[in-house]
């Protein structure tokens, strides 16, 4: 079966699931609406598109998978309409490839929990938390003495990108590191595409590109790979050679921080 057909068949069939466990009182329609024979007690077709401010057939053409051109806004009145938690809101827009026009692009203004900051310090190998930049909020005391010149240093910016890109430490303490710099670069991409109309990150991407002739290179060829982990090496000022094996976590109820480890290899 075509991917894309597959696609809107399973977002059609969550619809449908969600509408009829949706009853008309839950929804908020006055009683005359309610009036005449039901064969279901949630949500008619025809109610939901009422709701929505769109036409039957086409509410109708999305449920049959007959239809892509559902915009997020749309999606969003749909989900409005069906009082889907967060869990099904986000699930939905997965379903239909479309980001949720509700939920924050330009940074998260929710505190990070105290609990996961806990978990970065109870991690007894080198771990950190990145946002969405790739600024380091939070690392253990093990990232601190692996990362010299980064997590090590008094400043009130721990960026990743601009100590990879923009420090002498970095090409020092990293094994290979022109290699690794551009795959760097297309791991972030990866990271960043939803937000690239982000002022903020709009600025840091103009800021590496001014400073770097190799991000800027990079940035430039839209290589775009996942941020998958594996071995790292480091030649580290006092401690010699390093290796470990990198292995990263993207925060549940957070995705846009992401925790990263590293596993001594040895």
């Amino acid at each position: 079966m075509d991917h894309d057909l597959a696609r809107r068949r399973a977002l059609g069939e969550f619809l449908k699931t969600q509408r009829e466990q949706t009853s008309p009182a839950t929804a908020g329609l006055a009683p005359l609406a309610l009036a005449g024979r039901r064969r279901t007690p949630g949500l008619r077709r025809e109610e939901v598109a009422q709701l929505c401010g769109i036409s039957v057939t086409w509410y109708t053409w999305i449920e049959q998978g007959r239809t892509d051109s559902v915009s997020p806004q749309a999606l969003a009145r749909i989900a409005d309409a069906l009082q889907l938690p967060r869990a099904k809101r986000a699930y939905l827009f997965e379903l239909a490839a479309k980001k949720d026009p509700s939920v924050p692009t330009h940074g998260e203004d929710a505190a990070i929990a105290p609990e996961i900051m806990e978990v970065v310090h109870s991690v007894r190998a080198p771990a950190y938390l990145l946002d969405r930049y790739w600024n380091a909020v939070a690392w253990n005391s093990a990232a601190k003495k692996l990362f010299s010149g980064w997590l090590d240093v008094r400043s009130e910016r721990h960026n990743l990108l601009h100590f990879m890109f923009c420090t002498t430490a970095a090409q020092a303490l990293t094994g290979d590191w022109e290699q690794r710099a551009r795959r760097v670069v297309a791991e972030f991409r990866a990271d960043c595409g939803q937000a690239l109309d982000d002022p903020q990150m709009a600025a840091l991407v103009e800021e590496l590109s001014a400073s770097n002739a190799l991000f800027k290179r990079a940035w430039g060829l839209q290589d775009v790979v996942e941020r998958e982990g594996g071995e790292r090496s480091f030649h580290h000022p006092l401690q010699g050679q390093l290796r470990y094996r990198q292995v990263n976590f993207r925060v549940a109820n957070r995705p846009d921080l992401k925790l990263v480890t590293l596993m001594p290899a040895d």
